[in-house]
Order: C-alpha cells, then structure tokens, then sequence
C-alpha cells in the first residue's frame, strides 16, 4: 500500500517514535492525524506535517471515537494507524516499602494494551467500509508498538512487560482475524532507543547503555523505527508477526 494521499493515524505523535512517525509518512504523501494527550504537542506536530492534532487518552473508548470520527470528517477513512502511545511505568510487584501499586499495573495496562485494542478496533471498522485500494483487496494496516521487554522484561517490569506481551501476542489472532476485509496487522519490538528520557543521562550513562547493544553499539533511533514502519505499510506480504528493532539486543534482569 503507497501512503501518498492516504489519512493516517499515528498515535502517541506529538513526541519520539511517534513523531518521527508521521513526519515520515507526511513526506511519503500520507494525511497525517496526531493524536496525543499533550494537545500542544500534536498540534506542533501536525503543523510540521500539514496535518491535524488531536487530544486523545487512548484508554478512553469515548475519547478515541470522537477522534476517529474528526479524522473521517477531515481526510477520511484512514488506511493506515501507527500505535505508539504507552507509558513506561516501573514499579516492583513487591516494593521494599511493602506497599502493592497495584493500580500502577492497571494503568499501564489501560494505557499500552488497551488503548492499542481501543484504537485497533476502531480503524478496522472504519476501514472495512473502505474501498480496496489494490489488486490484493487491501483496505489498511495497523502496526502496533511492542517492546523487546515482552520478551527480556527486567525487575520491575511486569506491568510494562505484561503490556507490551499483550501487543505481541494479539499481533497474529487480529492479523488472522481482519485478513477477510484485507487490513493487515504487524507489531514492532523496539529496543533501546534514544528517547528524552535518555538524552538527559549523563554521556557515561548512555555509553553504558549502548555497550549492552551487539551491533550497532548505540541507541536506536526514532528515525528507524520510522522508516521501518513506512516499510511495513508498503510491503503487502509483512502480515501477522512482530518485528525487533533492537540490534540483536537481550536485556539483562537489571
């Protein structure tokens, strides 16, 4: 599928991946909507990209509707949504304070997993109305945002593991699912990438980090993720699995 003049959701875009996200498929031609819970954020972004910013809590099914319906009012059905809205909270199931922040595994949760479903089900529905924009009758793409930590998840990681686990694992059933209206379904396993978390640690910290990285011995960069997720809207035949962007990368327990 080309994006040229196709609408696009990129969620989490006013910063990072998601960012580098819909700059790159507003240069491919897409129609780009931002949706961010830091309105200013997708509003800036969306100015760079002749777009439209959104503020959207992904966890909020009635937020995500509305949002969905001014992007149809706006560019249309989209045909392609990017899910890089999460938060990476920590929090050890049993803290050496003694206190249980169970609501912090509740939140993530809310927030990378469902909020990934949420939104997920809202594009397909709207795109099964669609017209197959090819001879292979594909109507749209979805790409969710995993994390390599489904798999190497450190100490007090499970909420955010346990999310990002859930991306992966639904990546094939939904593939399996809407391949009967030709939306495809793919989930990116990002590593360790340089976010603004990590351009405030000292040099000799993000040195540190990179050293754990096989090849190439750096960050990622939100860029790549970018253009990985151009890729996967472009090649019709990447359907139903989840790719890690980590440099060979396995966490260690901490």
């Amino acid at each position: 599928m080309l994006l040229n003049q196709v609408p696009a959701i990129i969620t989490g875009g006013g910063s990072g991946l998601g960012a580098a996200t819909a700059r790159t498929f507003a240069v491919a031609g897409a129609r780009v909507a931002i949706f961010d819970r830091d309105l200013s954020a997708a509003k800036r972004i969306a100015s760079e990209t002749g777009g439209i910013g959104l503020e959207v809590d992904v966890s909020d099914p009635e937020s995500v509707a509305q949002a969905f319906k001014k992007v149809k009012q706006n560019f249309g059905i989209p045909r392609a949504l990017v899910n890089c809205a999460g938060i990476g909270t920590a929090s050890r199931i049993l803290p050496r304070d003694g206190t249980l922040p169970i609501s912090d595994f509740i939140r993530t949760l809310n927030v990378n997993l469902t909020g990934s479903y949420i939104t997920m089900s809202h594009a397909a529905q709207l795109m099964s109305e669609a017209t197959p924009l090819n001879d292979d009758g594909e109507r749209g793409v979805i790409i969710n945002t995993s994390s390599v930590g489904y798999e190497d998840g450190q100490i007090g990681q499970c909420a955010y593991a346990a999310s990002k686990g859930g991306i992966a694992s639904m990546t094939l059933p939904a593939a399996r699912e809407l391949a009967r209206i030709g939306v495809r379904v793919m989930a990116i396993a990002p590593g360790l990438f340089a976010t603004a978390m990590t351009d405030t640690l000292p040099d000799a910290a993000r040195e540190a980090i990179a050293a754990n990285i096989p090849f190439p011995k750096r960050l990622g960069k939100a860029q790549e993720f970018a253009d990985l997720a151009r890729h996967i809207v472009e090649n019709t035949m990447l359907n139903g699995t989840v790719i890690r962007l980590d440099g060979a990368v396995r966490l260690q327990a901490r």
